[in-house]
């Protein structure tokens, strides 16, 4: 490898007498807060149409404008991560979300609760790849996948809790509460962080590319709104602002791309892909994050829509998988440090797969019982691919690749995210369709339910196909060990 492009490794930094526990735990609080607030406001949506007097669409700006922001910052931290402390990086993080908690809680209308959901996601954007890196720098390769357990505790733990604790929390308040109770826990980390959160790495600054940050900017941006906008209300694909933000982001990202191989000091080193297993871990991730949505964005549907169940009773029979995943995931983590990616990946895709292909039987008699068991079941199945496969990946990498592999990675979460949700809600809505035009009585509320059904089992064979799809890329992973040059 050229060294003359190569990334610029980060000014070594003495880690005798480091005490990790208080560091890890400094960081976990932000992230579970900020995290838990990702999914805390959706259910909301309904009350706040009616109280703010702002229609379906204009509401989804809470959400896909959240996405946005956190897509387009999550690039740039690779570059934020080398120009700032950890402690820096962190407190200003948590600072972002805190002011931005407190605005959405006053906000007296629409515009100004968007403004603070927009602080919020700021901080969250930036607060993932700080955690990842730290962990990186802080913790030896054999003992990493313990640590990336508790991520990923965190991870699935706080979105998995949020809308049932939001459905508790309006049962009884206004949505005003929602922030009120996160507010107090989010001072409490920038607290305990000021006392117990050490530096762990010392700044390079390296020279900042304003071009290959506007590219970042439209491109990642482009895509994240494009695909997010398609199955909210504005036209679908057939609406310029949808299929014109793709083709301007996805030229946009040719153009970083061949930015970022070109120049000494890239914003996002992609130089990166040229260790092997890191390149199947974002393949890997890719796919795991598309057969995830594939779950989480149809369930619902099909619950509420086919089931006739309540948003309350959907979010209970789907917390006991999601809490499952978060509590195996440093479970996994450890046996990962013990056995390596092969004997948890292997594995959990083959169970992963027949999960999916139970998922393609169900029908509006299954009764919630399956349900609950097939949701338990797959999420147990992601925990034991999605975090050993990530440590297994980041673990190959040169430390001056560190900021830029979590970038990477979570960058790819986010557009395989907005992808997964549109591609997937695309087959489920193009099924029902189909149901219905052929149904000799359209308006009947059993023919409905039976083409939601139909939608839904047609998008659960794509899912099936993407399990299949990561089985045969698992069974080229294997262990690494840490080096300070890619492999040819």
């Amino acid at each position: 490898m050229n060294t003359d492009h190569a990334a610029s490794a980060p000014a070594p930094f003495d880690l005798q007498g480091v005490k990790r526990l208080p560091i890890l735990i400094s960081l976990l609080i932000g992230a579970f807060f900020s995290i838990l607030n990702e999914t805390l406001l959706n259910i909301a949506f309904p009350e706040l149409m009616v109280e703010l007097n702002v229609s379906a669409p204009t509401m989804q700006w809470l959400a896909t404008g959240y996405m946005l922001v956190v897509g387009v910052l999550v690039p740039a931290s690779a570059l934020l991560v080398q120009w700032f402390t950890t402690r820096q990086m962190f407190l200003g993080a948590m600072s972002l979300f805190t002011i931005g908690t407190l605005v959405c809680g006053i906000a007296p209308h629409f515009s100004i609760l968007l403004v603070g959901r927009l602080l919020q996601a700021a901080g969250t954007g930036l607060m993932l790849p700080v955690l990842m890196n730290t962990i990186l720098v802080l913790y030896p390769p054999e003992k990493r996948g313990a640590a990336m357990g508790s991520i990923g505790l965190v991870i699935m733990f706080a979105p998995a809790i949020g809308p049932t604790l939001s459905g508790l929390i309006l049962d009884s308040l206004e949505w005003r509460w929602l922030f009120y109770m996160v507010l107090p826990f989010a001072v409490f980390s920038i607290i305990f962080a000021s006392i117990y959160l050490k530096n762990v790495s010392q700044p390079t600054k390296p020279k900042v590319d304003v071009v290959s940050i506007l590219l970042s900017t439209i491109g990642f941006g482009g895509i994240v709104y494009g695909f997010s906008s398609s199955g909210e209300g504005h036209g679908g694909w057939s609406s310029p602002s949808v299929y014109g933000t793709v083709i301007v982001g996805g030229i946009s990202l040719l153009l970083f791309t061949i930015r970022q191989l070109k120049v000494r000091e890239p914003l996002m080193d992609l130089r990166a892909f040229r260790y092997p297993m890191f390149t199947l871990t974002a393949l890997m991730l890719i796919i795991m994050m598309m057969t995830l949505f594939s779950t989480m964005a149809l369930l619902p549907f099909l619950f509420q829509g086919a089931l006739g169940m309540t948003v309350f009773a959907s979010g209970l029979i789907m917390l006991p998988g999601s809490l499952l995943n978060g509590f195996i995931s440093p479970v996994t983590g450890k046996l990962f440090d013990k056995f390596g990616p092969r004997a948890l990946v292997i594995p959990g895709t083959v169970f992963l797969a027949i999960i999916m292909w139970f998922f393609t039987q169900v029908s509006v008699d299954t009764s919630k019982t399956v349900f609950l068991i097939l949701h338990i079941c797959i999420m147990v199945a992601i925990s034991m691919i999605m975090m050993p496969t990530q440590t297994n990946g980041l673990n190959e990498l040169a430390p001056q690749y560190y900021p830029h592999g979590t970038a990477i990675l979570n960058t790819l979460q986010q557009v395989a995210g907005a992808i997964g949700v549109a591609f997937f809600i695309g087959i489920m809505t193009s099924g029902q369709r189909h149901f219905l035009e052929n149904s000799t009585d359209p308006a009947n509320p059993g023919q409905i339910a039976q083409a939601m059904a139909s939608g839904v089992h047609n998008a659960f064979l794509y899912g099936l196909g993407f399990a299949v799809l990561a089985v045969v890329l698992s069974l080229f992973m294997k262990r690494v060990k840490s080096s300070h040059a890619p492999h040819a």
